[in-house]
């Protein structure tokens, strides 16, 4: 499938911040274990999707696909982020959760997930706990995404690929579910303004790496979906 039109090209980090969402209140941390988690899937609050549908980019046949939430049981509970190779034809360079398109064989969403999960980081179902899905997110280049959240036991090895991953990497849950961390954008393409989600992680580097540190720019789809995965705990 190709685009009939191109897609915009630009920094993220340019974009100016039009504000943060400081005045609302962070998720507590008792409420991100593996028991509170699993007992909100269990029984799910009446709540409503903040982020669902954005504004196309190009006119393409929509695709189904699904995303992995892999929140790693350690002593806080971190989520696992892939940041894609820049050789992409679709959100090329960006940070994301491992996932992709559908195949024909998949039996569901969960199926998708876990297949590409394993495919693209090499994470082994065995270690991983779905607790349940979060509603459909489309994409601007029209991949209708299923958000699939599972807890993950530690001690397994990964295996980037890497025809589709530059690097692998952890976020405390605790830092993404507060809004303070959570910043606003606008920006006009094609005559259409267009608005999202950033939520910037400075990650800290050891010494066998420089003791220095690093930006994780989380943006657009994935801190869409992790809005609404914030919604949802917070309800």
């Amino acid at each position: 499938m190709k685009f009939t039109k191109p897609l915009p090209k630009f920094d993220p980090r340019s974009i100016p911040v039009q504000g943060v969402d400081d005045h609302l209140a962070g998720v507590p941390l008792e409420h991100l274990t593996p028991g509170a988690l699993r007992e909100r899937f269990r029984h799910p609050p009446v709540w409503t999707p903040e982020h669902s549908v954005e504004k196309k980019f190009a006119d393409r046949e929509p695709a189904l696909a699904a995303v992995l939430l892999p929140l790693v049981m350690r002593d806080e509970l971190t989520l696992l982020l892939t940041e894609r190779t820049t050789n992409l034809s679709t959100h090329s360079g960006q940070i994301a959760f491992p996932g992709g398109r559908t195949d024909e064989s998949d039996q569901d969403a969960v199926d998708t997930a876990l297949r590409e999960a394993h495919e693209e980081i090499g994470l082994p179902r065995h270690h991983v706990e779905v607790l349940g899905t979060l509603p459909t997110y489309v994409t601007g280049t029209a991949f209708i995404i299923t958000p699939v959240v599972a807890l993950v036991k530690p001690g397994f090895t990964l295996q980037p690929n890497p025809g589709e991953v530059a690097d692998v990497f952890e976020v405390p849950l605790g830092y993404l579910m507060n809004p303070a961390h959570h910043r606003r954008h606008e920006f006009e393409f094609d005559g259409m303004l267009r608005q999202w989600l950033s939520m910037p992680y400075t990650e800290p580097l050891g010494e066998v790496e420089g003791g220095e540190s690093r930006e994780r720019y989380i943006w657009g789809a994935t801190a869409g979906m992790l809005r609404n995965l914030y919604r949802f705990l917070s309800a």
